[in-house]
């Protein structure tokens, strides 16, 4: 399935029901006065988030949303029907923006939150509301007030407790494979991973937890450069961030200069993402070789105050020791502790 994670659309609500011009008319009554009935209120459109997709795919051919009109009034004061509100259902994490200023209109963070983006136009007043003692036959009415139109930008963040970010082919994909039941594409070559992946992990006497994998950040990347400037913003939703680092002996680039490459390119993106907790894995711990990279590394993450655990994905070493520390930051910063 294609992951689609940026949309702009164009909102128009219901315009209301026009107000109904009418006059009763019975056998014993030769002067019964104005009766029209109002118009019935335009439609709105509603914006609703939804655990049930994960993708703003579903939306990505229909760039233009319209609402039912309110019907008009009739005779005898009946009230003309409002038109049907739309819902537009959207993952959770969906942020609704102004396309034209950028400004959030909503953060729809939360299963079942909803936002109305357009109001439907008011109906307009029949002509009985016109009557009066020197007006007594009015033969006019109000139109119906027009829906808002708006042209909106949707842009899903992922939701997420760990985010995985590090340069391509650290192990990121091969990680959460091995922690989780997702499945993502693995292979020896950059920009593997065309979308982040999600998966749940479960490890034991601790509550499950959300791993997302952040794909194609290099140096640039909050420029453009890659694939990282496509995907910078899930970075935003995640509790903390476990940056991965190759210390194999096939890598030869200084650990420590990829290290502060990616979270310079996480600085110039937004100085917040700096202030989420950060540890550090080294990854392929079983072909580090003579662990001259492995042991630079970990001296570097000591001088910084910053967790380090060395493992392999392929053998299984240090998985379960991450795991366990995750679970406890995870469950600290729930408990505020």
């Amino acid at each position: 399935m294609k992951f689609v994670d940026y949309l702009e659309i164009q909102a128009k609500a219901g315009d209301g029901g026009r107000g109904c011009v009418s006059f009763r008319r019975e056998k014993y009554v030769p002067r019964g006065g104005p009766d029209g009935g109002d118009g019935g209120r335009g439609g709105n459109i509603i914006v609703k988030a939804t655990r049930e997709l994960n993708t703003l795919l579903d939306l990505r051919y229909k760039k233009q949303y319209l609402a039912e009109k309110g019907q008009g009034g009739r005779g005898k004061k009946m009230h003309g029907r409002d038109g049907r509100d739309l819902t537009i259902l959207v993952p959770v994490g969906t942020e609704i923006k102004e396309a034209s200023t950028g400004n959030l209109l909503k953060d729809l963070g939360r299963e079942g939150v909803e936002v109305i983006v357009a109001k439907g136009g008011r109906g307009g007043l029949g002509n009985s509301h016109f009557a009066t003692p020197t007006r007594q036959v009015p033969r006019f009415a109000q139109p119906g007030e027009e829906g808002e139109e708006r042209f909106l930008v949707l842009e899903l963040k992922l939701l997420a407790d760990v985010g995985l970010i590090g340069l391509p082919n650290v192990g990121k994909s091969t990680l959460i494979s091995v922690i989780s039941s997702a499945r993502p594409k693995i292979a020896d070559y950059p920009f593997t991973t065309l979308i982040p992946n999600l998966g749940v992990v479960k490890p034991d006497n601790h509550r499950s937890f959300v791993v997302a994998d952040i794909p194609g950040l290099i140096e640039g990347a909050h420029k453009g450069a890659g694939l990282g400037f496509q995907f910078l913003r899930h970075v935003e939703r995640t509790s903390m961030l476990l940056h991965l680092v190759d210390i194999s002996d096939f890598e030869d680039s200084d650990p420590v200069v990829n290290f502060e490459k990616i979270n310079t390119e996480l600085a110039l993106y937004s100085a917040k993402l700096m202030k989420k907790p950060q540890a550090v894995v080294g990854t392929k711990l079983d072909v580090a070789g003579d662990k001259g990279r492995l042991h630079k590394l970990a001296e570097y993450c000591e001088s910084e105050g910053l967790d380090f655990f060395p493992v392999s994905a392929l053998t299984g070493k240090g998985i379960k020791k991450l795991m366990s520390y995750l679970s406890a930051r995870i469950e600290e910063g729930e408990t505020g502790t």
